[in-house]
């Protein structure tokens, strides 16, 4: 098999070709230049050898008396070999030749082209002549009275290619060097260059390499997003295109045009470099990790990878709720430890009276506050958790209660979980923001009507302020600070849930409103 140019090759070759045309045109310039120096040059001359002809008198005599015709072949003969000319020849206004180079040709007619020499005036041009190409000068003889009395034709025969050549051989030698020197210098320098780009790849390995990143960047479950140092996209895969919902065609454009949500293009664009960042997009929760992309030391973007976590959050947080039950289940059973404890030691005091108040008041608090949530919330799941949630707030000093307003009746399954992971989130927000406070307190209402459920919780706390109504519910955000392990998630999935279900959730101060469609909308539905 014939082995194949390197890239550098293919350039120098092509570089080289190109090299070739220019040293022909600027040899058919130069021959062109050549063409017309001589024409101007032997023109100008030839013209002044048949001048000088036409005003010797022996021309003048001869051309005027047929009798002593002889003297014209001398006298032309003389000048032809003095003025170094091809053609000298000298004929009468009937164009027959009188002195022709070849002495077999007296008398035949002479062609002179375009000539206006029969006007009177002189003329410059290429005239044939015994088979050849002349560059002729026409000159008419004029008498003493006037009268044209015949013509003078001094001619040099035209050099052909070879000729010309020879004569541009001198400048054209110079210039075809200097273009040779010039374009096989450029063309190793663009060679040696594009090799140094391609980082001493062959074409057939940059392909290579382009379809072995292409089929790894689509085969793989994470979204990838590139992008440069303005902003623009370099590459995307498709679950990236999927999470942000970007259109085809996406390579080469700013994530403005894209219309990616102002607040996601900050956090893709960003300088900081935050690990494990959760983010909504749409109706997902999705984790980030943002590095830089460096090359010979300069940064020149970013690649983002890009989890969707929406389900393994969900997942979570329901072991979180778990989690949750069982600590309101070992506070209430330290709770009741502490109450046997004093039970035990009033019989130990026989204050058996007091045995029995102690008693009727616990157990009356306790079945009070079962009765109250179970009076209001019909639904089993979401009760239980108030009344977990209540024994945890006692245990951190707090309490927590059910608005009077209270009203929800028995829901479906798929509700009843979604309404357990928002109140739980919110619920567990609130007790954060009481925590350490003996007087805090934690209040949640639930009601239903047109066709949703709404679940409204306030706490004693300080509150969201306005400026970060909108960001504890973005991003992961949290107010608590570093160290804590991951925050922010409740929040943002409190948000995903009431999404899904073509709910919302809002913040004013300390007062969280959730509302959740009893029926979830669909992409059928619309939003």
């Amino acid at each position: 098999m014939r082995p194949r140019l390197t890239l550098a090759g293919q350039f120098l070759a092509l570089q080289l070709t190109i090299v070739v045309l220019v040293l022909v045109a600027v040899a058919g310039v130069s021959l062109a230049q050549t063409d017309a120096r001589f024409r101007q040059v032997e023109g100008r001359r030839l013209l002044a050898v048949a001048e000088s002809a036409a005003a010797m008198d022996a021309v003048r005599v001869g051309l005027r008396d047929e009798s002593r015709e002889g003297i014209l072949a001398p006298a032309a003969e003389n000048l032809r070999g003095l003025a170094g000319v091809d053609h000298l020849t000298l004929a009468r206004t009937d164009l027959r030749m009188l002195t022709p180079a070849d002495p077999r040709r007296v008398g035949e007619p002479m062609d002179i082209g375009a000539s206006t020499v029969l006007s009177g005036r002189a003329w410059i041009g290429v005239v044939p002549i015994g088979g050849e190409r002349v560059l002729a000068a026409h000159v008419p003889v004029i008498g003493d009275d006037g009268e044209l009395l015949g013509v003078v034709v001094a001619g040099r025969t035209y050099p052909g290619p070879v000729g010309q050549l020879a004569t541009a051989a001198p400048t054209l030698l110079v210039y075809l060097g200097i273009a040779c020197v010039l374009g096989v210098a450029g063309s190793l320098l663009l060679a040696r260059r594009v090799k140094r780009q391609t980082l001493g790849l062959e074409p057939d390995e940059i392909a290579g390499l382009a379809e072995h990143r292409e089929a790894m960047l689509h085969g793989i479950k994470e979204g990838v997003l590139g992008l440069d140092r303005d902003g623009r996209v370099t590459l995307v895969n498709g679950k990236a295109a999927e999470l942000l919902r970007l259109p085809p065609g996406a390579e080469g454009r700013g994530l403005a045009d894209l219309g990616v949500d102002p607040h996601l293009r900050a956090v893709l664009t960003e300088d900081a470099e935050e690990p494990d960042r959760v983010v909504v997009m749409g109706d997902r929760l999705v984790t980030l990790n943002r590095m830089p992309v460096r090359a010979r030391g300069e940064r020149i973007g970013s690649v983002t990878t890009m989890r969707d976590r929406t389900d393994l959050v969900a997942l979570q947080r329901e072991l979180d709720l778990t989690r949750t039950t069982t600590e309101a289940l070992r506070a209430q059973a330290h709770e009741f430890s502490n109450r046997l404890h004093v039970i035990t030691g009033l019989l130990g005091l026989e204050e058996y009276d007091e045995v029995t108040r102690y008693v009727t008041r616990v157990g009356g608090a306790r079945a009070d506050l079962t009765e109250d949530v179970t009076s209001r919330v019909a639904d089993p799941s979401v009760a239980a958790l108030l009344i977990a949630k209540s024994s945890l707030a006692a245990e951190q000093g707090g309490t927590l209660r059910v608005a009077p307003g209270t009203a929800l009746g028995p829901q479906d399954e798929e509700l009843s979980a979604d309404l357990v992971t928002v109140v739980g989130n919110l619920v567990d927000n609130a007790l954060d923001a009481v925590r350490g406070d003996e007087d805090g307190r934690v209040e949640v209402e639930l009601t239903e009507g047109g066709g949703a459920v709404r679940v409204e919780v306030r706490d004693s706390g300080p509150g969201v302020p306005p400026d970060l109504a909108e960001e504890v519910f973005r991003s992961g955000f949290s107010t608590k600070g570093a160290g804590a392990g991951q925050r922010g998630v409740g929040l943002a999935l409190t948000r995903l849930v009431c999404t899904r279900r073509g709910g919302r959730v809002r913040v004013d101060g300390s007062r969280f409103t959730a509302v959740l469609p009893h029926r979830r909308t669909t992409e059928e539905d619309g939003p």
